[in-house]
């Protein structure tokens, strides 16, 4: 069994293999544009100006890892980067149009974790009699998940003519999407995320659609944090076992996004300087149907094609550009901290 030291170097190896990476990468299109330069003054016209395209490409390399590759790694390395994620999703104004859009919304995580090789499992899902989904907890499992859609946390916008909307006039409505760490439980008390004695504990019987009873054993649960007032209940497991488990799981996360959240606030008083943040009453994202647009209001970005979005695959280029925003901004606050 492999002792912490030899866990903390292996780790370590494993944090240095993009530097590695990057260095080889550099050094190849280095050597590969240099060994170009000698056929710029090939006397072939044919083979110089195919020479000259060729060095004007590796040369944009060059720029693109020095610009971009190589500050990204400067970046400390991110304590939850293998950390999978808790999404979950509440309708807002809008009502029943709401819950549609929120249930939109769930396709589109569901199908964007797909893509990127995570599991995601619906942990969680309360159905809205007039149709859509009034709130709903998904469960992503894999490394980076949480990373990746962290940024995800706010307010999400959808302006579109309602079906039942006769007069064809654009309705407004939003969804909360809030992206928890995933805790598992042996982490969970690493952390000292809680003792259980700051746990109330409750046991229910599991209610259907209209309050009927849809079963007659004592299978949902309640669980309250008593320094937080956090509250979880679950109930749509199969089992008072599984629901406690889910309970757990979902309060972890929420305490361990306090946690994280206490955190940045407390680096950022120490700096004395901004960091962007997803705030979650603010609007950060609003999806225009008749214009097929969706724009990112926290960096301007806009994406003609609001169906790629909606589907999932189009998803990736706003995580991808939120990730760089964030990068150019800490590398900022780095370079003026030490001014």
């Amino acid at each position: 069994m492999a002792s912490p030291e030899d866990i903390d170097r292996l780790r370590q190896l494993k944090e240095s293999e993009p530097l590695q990476e990057a260095w080889d990468h550099w050094t190849s299109t280095l050597k590969a544009y240099e060994d170009m330069e000698t056929l710029l003054s090939d006397p072939d016209p044919a083979m110089k100006a195919l020479a000259s395209e060729e060095a004007a490409e590796l040369d944009q390399k060059l720029l693109t890892i020095l610009k971009s590759t190589f500050p990204s790694l400067l970046i400390p390395h991110s304590t939850t980067a293998n950390l999978s994620a808790l999404v979950e999703l509440k309708s807002g104004v809008g009502g029943t149009e709401s819950s549609l859009f929120l249930e939109t919304l769930l396709r589109m995580y569901m199908r964007f974790s797909q893509s990127n090789s995570w599991k995601p499992t619906v942990v969680a899902n309360n159905e809205n009699e007039g149709g859509g989904i009034k709130d709903a907890i998904v469960e992503i499992k894999g490394t980076g998940a949480y990373d990746t859609l962290r940024r995800e946390s706010g307010v999400h916008r959808v302006q579109r003519v309602p079906a039942t909307e006769s007069g064809g006039r654009v309705h407004t409505s939003t969804v909360t999407i809030i992206v928890l760490p995933l805790v598992e439980e042996q982490d969970a008390q690493k952390e000292s995320l809680y003792t259980m004695d700051e746990i109330k504990l409750e046991v229910m019987r599991a209610r259907g659609a209209g309050g009927q009873h849809v079963n007659k054993t004592e299978s949902a649960v309640r669980i309250t944090h008593i320094p937080t007032g956090i509250t979880v209940s679950m109930q749509d497991e199969r089992s008072q076992h599984q629901n406690k488990r889910r309970a757990f799981q979902v309060l972890s996360a929420r305490l361990m996004d306090r946690k994280i959240t206490r955190e940045i606030a407390e680096r950022r008083a120490k700096k004395n300087s901004l960091i962007k943040s997803a705030d979650r009453s603010e609007k950060i994202r609003t999806y225009n149907y008749a214009q097929e647009r969706v724009t990112d209001h926290r960096i301007g970005l806009s994406i003609m094609n609001l169906s790629a979005v909606i589907e999932g695959n189009a998803l990736q280029d706003f995580t991808d550009a939120l990730k760089q925003d964030f990068e150019e901004t800490t590398m900022e606050e780095m370079l003026e901290s030490e001014l």
